[in-house]
């Protein structure tokens, strides 16, 4: 006999029939359960949840008892609210920050317009903190105990994932990692000096994500290159550009030849070439070598990042690129 409980929408369990069916030689019995108290909790919002939350605020006083500030991803808010509420009972000086990812910031939102608000929910890396709408108990106690909220964007959250793996060997999920997201970018100059916690919430990434995460940190680090560059198709050509890229420790990811499409002569083939550096400088040096050895090359933009200071960004190339076509 296999026992079945069945919940309804509305946990209402008087409205559950108990059925008896056979089939092949298994009797399924779905029945009504009685004198069990279950009942739907609201985990962004329900007190005891925003409660239970409020023991990690215990516990970081316990054992950072000097901590100046503390940053707490924000998604319904029950996690903040409740690490807010127990830290300024117990320690009131203390700055509380809330962090949510730019693509679906409610709460930010909510608090900016004084009144919850519906907010249609974007894909992101992290979802776990990405909700419509946030609870009542939540914003109202946010508005009241929480120093400031700041949003952070996709990529710099896949770095901090990235960081997270190679620095601290851990595994963490998008929704976790924000608040290292936002120190990394920069977004906190004033705590500078400050004994500062960061709360690291969740690892719920599965191996592919966790794939993309880290080659989508690596290119918003520096670390994954892509470009294109004219090369001589004649015999030793493509080799001669492999061997420059070895002679520099960078590694070769990925390497295309297009022939069809280029505008140079018959003897000419454009590399649509992936590749792995060690970082920015590292990029800076590439770049500078095959400006030195080629005349038609294009790296991808990169200007959405600012501390990258490479110095060339765009060189000569060849179509279909309209944006830097060689007269």
């Amino acid at each position: 006999i296999i026992c079945i409980f069945i919940l309804t929408d509305t946990f209402n369990f008087n409205n559950i029939l108990t059925i008896q069916q056979d089939i092949s030689s298994f009797s399924y019995v779905h029945f009504a359960v009685e004198n069990i108290s279950i009942f739907d909790q609201n985990s962004s919002d329900h007190p005891n949840i925003i409660k239970g939350q409020g023991s990690i605020g215990i516990e970081i006083i316990e054992q950072v008892p000097a901590v100046d500030a503390i940053i707490v991803p924000c998604g319904g808010g029950s996690l903040l609210c409740g690490i807010a509420i127990s830290i300024k009972h117990l320690k009131p000086d203390t700055e509380i920050y809330g962090v949510e990812i730019d693509k679906t910031c409610s709460m930010v939102e909510s608090l900016r317009k004084n009144e919850r608000i519906k907010m249609d929910i974007s894909s992101t890396i992290a979802d776990e903190i990405a909700v419509p709408m946030v609870g009542v108990n939540t914003f109202y106690n946010i508005k009241e105990l929480v120093d400031k909220m700041i949003v952070v964007k996709e990529d710099w959250v896949a770095r901090a994932i990235m960081h997270i793996v190679e620095e601290e060997k851990l595994v963490v999920e998008g929704a976790g990692s924000v608040t290292i997201a936002a120190i990394m970018a920069g977004l906190f100059p004033n705590l500078k000096g400050k004994k500062v916690v960061c709360v690291i919430s969740g690892g719920n990434i599965n191996t592919t994500i966790l794939a993309r995460t880290l080659e989508r940190g690596m290119a918003a680090q520096g670390q994954l290159v892509k470009f294109k560059v004219t090369v001589s198709d004649r015999p030793g050509g493509m080799a001669e550009m492999c061997t420059l890229l070895a002679s520099i420790g960078v590694t070769l990811r990925d390497l295309l030849p297009e022939r069809a499409w280029v505008k140079g002569d018959i003897f000419s083939v454009e590399l649509k070439v992936l590749v792995e550096t060690r970082g920015w400088e590292h990029t800076k040096e590439l770049i500078e070598q095959i400006k030195k050895h080629y005349k038609e090359y294009y790296f991808q933009d990169m200007n959405e990042h600012p501390e990258k200071n490479v110095g060339v960004r765009r060189g000569p190339c060849l179509a279909p690129n309209p944006v830097c076509m060689q007269k």
